[in-house]
C-alpha cells in the first residue's frame, strides 16, 4: 500500500506541475523554484512532516523534499551557529544530494552522447 500511496501522491505533485506548465506562462525553472520554496514553507509551517509520514517517497522525492531539507538545514544551522548558520545550514543539509546529482549527471554525459537541439 505504501508504494501505491507514494505513486499517487508523487504523481499528483507532477500532474499539478504539468498543469502549471501547460496552463500558465511559467517556465520550467520557475516551477522548480516554486516547488523548492513550497517545500521550505511547508517545513516552516510544520505541515511537511505529517505530509511526509502519510505520503512517504511520494513527498520526499520531488523537489518539495529538497526544499524541506534546505529548511531543516537552515533551522539547525541557525540553532548551532547563529546568523552565519543561515548560509551554512542549507549547504550542509543538501550537500549529498547536490553532489550525487552532479556526479551522476557527469557520468551519464560520459556514457551517452549529449546533443544540442537545433
Amino acid at each position: 500500500m505504501d508504494y501505491i500511496k507514494a505513486f499517487l501522491i508523487g504523481g499528483a505533485v507532477c500532474a499539478l506541475c504539468q498543469i502549471l506548465l501547460d496552463r500558465t506562462k511559467l517556465m520550467p525553472g520557475r516551477v522548480m523554484v516554486l516547488l523548492v520554496c513550497t517545500g521550505a514553507v511547508l517545513g516552516f509551517l510544520k505541515i511537511y512532516e505529517p505530509f511526509l509520514e502519510f505520503a512517504g517517497a511520494g513527498a520526499s522525492v520531488p523537489l518539495l523534499g529538497f526544499g524541506n531539507t534546505l529548511w531543516k538545514g537552515v533551522k539547525e544551522g541557525i540553532e548551532q551557529h547563529g546568523l552565519i548558520g543561515t548560509f551554512m545550514g542549507g549547504f550542509k543539509a543538501s550537500a549529498v544530494g547536490i553532489s550525487a546529482a552532479l556526479i551522476f549527471g557527469y557520468l551519464a554525459s560520459l556514457i551517452f552522447e549529449p546533443k544540442m537541439k537545433k
